[in-house]
């Protein structure tokens, strides 16, 4: 393979505070330290500041010294840091362009293969952290991701957090993944509006075209229903919405179907992301039941790709090998998996195309992958 997952979390090696820590984020410097939310990165602090030393500088005052697997962490960067100082995890790295905040593990839906299985708990510490990471944010912040479990069960004080990054980062994409049956509730919808960010869009997932292969997949009663009727209200209120397929063992044979319905009943909608499996999570554990080797769908996923596109909805394939796709929709196909979780097959070495392809989930190439993974040595 041809590297290992980046790290971003980890126990440090070693915890040298004079006192339990206040805060739990820190933006990294270089130099001194001007602020409370600061912490200096290297060997250079003093015990005034908190000093994130990494872990070939070693033990120094007032710090904490990182595990190898974060020595990447660099100026710039935000980090939470336990109480303590034992534990460290990279909340926003500076030099990526893209970067997701989960907002929570709890979900109304409890699909097949979601790769963030739900945990009944509370967990608004996610929200408050995203708002306190929001306000630490600079403004050349390119793009930001939220994401769940299902965001929008916190319900206005969702509403409060996407406020808050609108005033505070006014020129960034934010993308909000969601199941969009909150926003069948009319008073929700309308209250979500009042954000009134155009930079904001709302990715929904919408696996079937009737209730019953969709609410199979996620295993909620009602659940198609209520997001078809969310997704509407949202266009209702000119809403950007991005419509999401994840492509597996029941909605791959129903994706032209998928396609047709989209384009007859959702025209509005302003992008659709076709997706390949992260064999992660639920995916992993129900392997037997939602696998499908993309070589065997690529066919239909071909030609819904391109009934959307031909309707003028903008298309996008996420997740897959250029390999295992018919090359008419090569243009269509996006590096979408993140940088830490993204790794390619020794087969892949030769290939020709290799730049232009987004490779592999680390998941995918340890659990399962395509069995006709192959170099394409003419482009």
């Amino acid at each position: 393979m041809d590297r290992p997952m980046i790290a971003l979390r980890g126990r440090t090696l070693s915890a040298t505070l004079a006192e339990p820590l206040s805060r739990e984020l820190f933006r990294l410097v270089e130099g001194p330290a001007v602020a409370p939310d600061e912490a200096v990165i290297g060997s250079s602090g003093t015990a005034s500041s908190l000093n994130i030393r990494r872990s070939s500088d070693g033990p120094g005052p007032n710090a904490v010294v990182l595990p190898p697997q974060l020595d990447y962490l660099s100026a710039g960067d935000i980090i939470a840091v336990s109480p303590t100082g034992t534990q460290v995890e990279a909340i926003w790295r500076s030099r990526v362009p893209h970067n997701s905040v989960l907002l929570t593990e709890r979900c109304d839906n409890y699909c097949l293969m979601c790769s963030q299985p739900p945990k009944d708990r509370d967990d608004s510490r996610l929200l408050r952290r995203a708002t306190a990471l929001v306000r630490m944010l600079p403004p050349t912040a390119v793009e930001l991701g939220f994401t769940g479990g299902e965001p929008t069960l916190y319900g206005s004080g969702l509403v409060t957090l996407l406020r808050t990054t609108t005033d505070r980062l006014p020129g960034t994409e934010v993308h909000l993944l969601s199941n969009g049956r909150r926003f069948a509730d009319p008073a929700f919808a309308a209250e979500y509006a009042t954000v009134g960010n155009p930079r904001l869009m709302i990715g929904i997932p919408v696996f079937g075209a009737e209730p019953s292969l969709h609410d199979f997949v996620v295993q909620a009663r009602g659940a198609f229903d209520e997001t078809i009727k969310g997704i509407l209200a949202l266009g209702r209120h000119r809403q950007r919405v991005e419509i999401r397929v994840v492509l597996q063992k029941h909605t791959a044979p129903a994706i032209v179907e998928i396609a047709e319905f989209v384009a007859r009943n959702l025209p509005f909608v302003e992008k659709v992301a076709l997706m390949g499996l992260e064999m992660t999570g639920l995916a992993r554990a129900n392997l037997d039941e939602v696998w499908s080797d993309p070589h065997d769908y690529r066919a239909g996923l071909a030609e819904a790709a391109l009934l959307l596109k031909h309707a003028g909805v903008r298309t996008d394939i996420y997740n897959h090998q250029l390999c295992v796709l018919d090359r008419q929709v090569w243009p269509l196909a996006v590096r979408s998996i993140s940088d830490w979780k993204n790794e390619y097959l020794p087969a892949c070495d030769p290939c020709s195309v290799r730049q232009r392809c987004g490779g592999l989930f680390t998941s995918s190439a340890k659990h399962r992958s395509s069995d006709h993974i192959t170099p394409v040595l003419v482009a």
